[in-house]
């Protein structure tokens, strides 16, 4: 079944060119992206993810594409389901500036693309082994007001995903340029200590992440403390549990950081918690 991507608005064959060379996005990295999950046909959370698009958009100096809303995106998304006979999958909005110039835009020009990735699973799933990881030393992130959003230029993360390939890790934990512990190559993360959750504050330059959001909000309605603060190494040695989230795959376990051992109670709990929202909304 032949695959389709939508640009600007319009349905073109994946297999096709859909962008130029000379795309901003691919010469300097200027844009930013969000990655969405589809559950039966349906974008979960898209509110919060437009909310962080056009927030950083602003912050990039970006105009939102012409035509392009919150109403939009969602009948377009859905078209691009049907037409790939994708109903669950990982959904790519990426937004980048059009037109011509250097590092000097000659446009402020808003452009995006739309792209689907088929999941398996419908539902997010809690991961049946825990992962492994390990503080990556060689690069930290600079605190900055473009910390907390997720631009298109990942040399970071690409090569904290490197570090722990060559190290047979499954993941690892990025700091900033303080050596606090702010997030995973792929989204956030959390701690829990005595039945109390911990995050990193976006003070401290983790990305905003909107799963990240979900997950403290729910807790929080459950009656589950949860803290937004800096976290350094020792931390992870007195926590009970460690876990990552992203918009994609949820929650994903930590079982081993270094010597450290984790259960993986309160991250169960709430992949519970998570599904039963997602289910009566």
């Amino acid at each position: 079944m032949r695959q389709w991507v939508n640009f600007n608005g319009q349905l073109m064959p994946a297999d096709e060119p859909v962008i130029t060379l000379d795309n901003r996005a691919f010469h300097y990295g200027d844009g930013l992206f969000e990655s969405m999950r589809v559950i039966d046909g349906r974008t979960s959370f898209l509110p919060t993810h437009w909310a962080r698009l056009t927030e950083g958009c602003k912050v990039l100096r970006i105009d939102v594409p012409t035509g392009l809303t919150p109403e939009t995106l969602e009948k377009q998304i859905g078209e691009l389901v049907e037409r790939n006979g994708t109903p669950n999958a990982r959904c790519r909005l990426s937004v980048f500036r059009h037109g011509d110039g250097h590092y000097r835009p000659g446009s402020h020009k808003g452009a995006y693309t739309i792209e689907l990735y088929p999941m398996e699973q419908q539902w997010y799933a809690l991961n049946e082994r825990g992962l492994t990881v390990d503080i990556y030393p060689e690069i930290r992130k600079p605190v900055d007001p473009l910390s907390v959003h997720k631009t298109i230029n990942c040399q970071l993360y690409i090569m904290a995903s490197l570090w722990s390939e060559a190290r047979g890790l499954d993941d690892c934990l990025l700091q900033n340029e303080r050596g606090n512990i702010i997030e995973n190559s792929s989204g956030n993360l959390f701690i829990v200590s005595n039945g109390v959750l911990y995050t990193p504050s976006l003070s401290d330059g983790c990305v905003g992440g909107v799963m990240r959001m979900q997950m403290i909000n729910l807790a929080l309605h459950h009656g589950i403390k949860v803290y937004e603060c800096s976290l350094n190494p020792q931390n992870l040695l007195a926590a009970d549990e460690l876990f990552f989230t992203n918009a994609v795959r949820g929650i994903q376990w930590v079982s081993t950081y270094r010597t450290k051992r984790y259960t993986h109670k309160h991250s169960e709990q709430l992949n519970k918690l998570l599904i039963e929202k997602l289910r009566t909304n």
